[in-house]
């Protein structure tokens, strides 16, 4: 937590008019410390690399400290929380984000670390179908106890936090504006239940004119803060476009849902996935398999399942393969059972569920 005195600073190096996050953060390694840049000479700030005149002259400017105290006083007003880069509040993987904010604002319950972020974009205009299966991923994603992070806009996003909070999961929503307003007008009616289930974030300020080149801005922090990115749908144009393009940028897995060639708002989808800048996913298992996560204990396991649960067919081919196996491979399962391998990640899904047979590292299998 930064000192009252260090946090103006750090507004107002934010403040500065054509720094940007990525050259702020050089400069905090290069000199320690928002309030010692502030009193460096320029000539010693001019010789740390990627630093030129134009990003600094700026910076001696009395205004970015006025502003910065005034934003204070509504930050205080107004009980706004807020995370800087180095701190343990801040997102893990947005911290290895080059151009992460260097401080952002939020309000509500946010409790991430440790956490397994997922962030869930697509189009404002989304049709029944991408309603649906976005409700119902969420709703088979809630065992892993995932917090769901989006952009409070119409369509996708509104019905991932819904559909979160609905799952009793913690949500998140990335806005593009300050703390002070939200957009659209006609989501309101979710803020106090979002805050209670999570909240929202934002690195703009309560002074910040509404622009609709923020929400281009925000997308970075979308990305950045998921372990993935997944784009329900999207026309052949469009905002969750940009996030996934960001979310790769970044090294992170982007997961689109296909849809119908002939259909306006699975454009976007179906170019990912032919571009190979998507994987296909049709369920939440696929999610868990290809991400390598482990169902959290939310479901109570039965001390002796195999004695009690009922199986399908497949299910049992797979239950008496590793009766025998001290731990498993799922493509080995899958070759061993002669099923596609979709198919077993799917029933082993099902299998955990039931309580059945927990995941290990690695991809690994065993009966409990």
């Amino acid at each position: 937590m930064l000192s009252k005195n260090e946090l103006l600073y750090t507004l107002a190096l934010q403040r500065v008019p054509n720094l940007g996050d990525t050259s702020a953060k050089k400069l905090l390694q290069a000199i320690g410390s928002a309030e010692a840049i502030f009193k460096e000479k320029k000539s010693n700030l001019l010789k740390i690399d990627g630093i030129g005149a134009f990003k600094v002259k700026d910076l001696d400017e009395a205004f970015l400290l006025n502003e910065a105290e005034s934003e204070i006083k509504f930050i205080e007003a107004n009980n706004i929380e807020y995370s800087y880069f180095k701190d343990k509040t801040y997102p893990d993987r947005l911290k290895y984000c080059l151009d992460g904010p260097i401080l952002f604002f939020h309000t509500g319950n946010i409790d991430i670390p440790n956490k397994k972020l997922l962030s869930i974009v697509g189009t404002r205009k989304v049709t029944s179908y991408g309603q649906s299966f976005c409700e119902k991923l969420i709703e088979d994603l809630a065992v892993i106890n995932p917090v769901i992070v989006s952009g409070f806009a119409y369509g996708v996003d509104i019905t991932a936090h819904k559909a979160a909070m609905d799952n009793g999961l913690q949500t998140i929503g990335c806005l593009a504006h300050g703390l002070n307003q939200i957009y659209p007008k006609v989501h309101k009616k979710y803020v106090a239940k979002v805050e209670e289930n999570g909240g929202f974030i934002s690195e703009f300020w309560s002074t910040d004119p509404f622009d609709r080149n923020n929400f281009l801005k925000r997308n970075r922090i979308i990305a950045g803060m998921s372990e993935a990115t997944i784009v329900i749908e999207s026309a052949e144009k469009g905002g969750s476009l940009v996030t996934a393009d960001i979310a790769n940028s970044y090294s992170r897995e982007v997961f689109a849902v296909p849809g119908r060639a002939t259909d306006n708002q699975s454009v976007g989808c179906n170019n990912l996935i032919k571009t190979n800048q998507a994987r296909v996913v049709t369920s939440a298992a696929d999610i868990i398999y290809m991400l390598g996560w482990e169902l959290e204990t939310k479901v109570k396991k039965p001390q002796q399942t195999s004695l009690f649960v009922e199986f399908t067919t497949e299910e049992k081919l797979i239950y008496n393969f590793l009766k025998d196996k001290e731990k498993e491979l799922l493509d080995i399962i899958a070759i061993e059972c002669q099923l596609p391998t979709h198919k077993v990640a799917n029933l082993l899904l099902g299998m955990e569920l039931k309580g059945v047979i927990r995941p290990l590292p690695g991809k690994l299998f065993q009966l409990i």
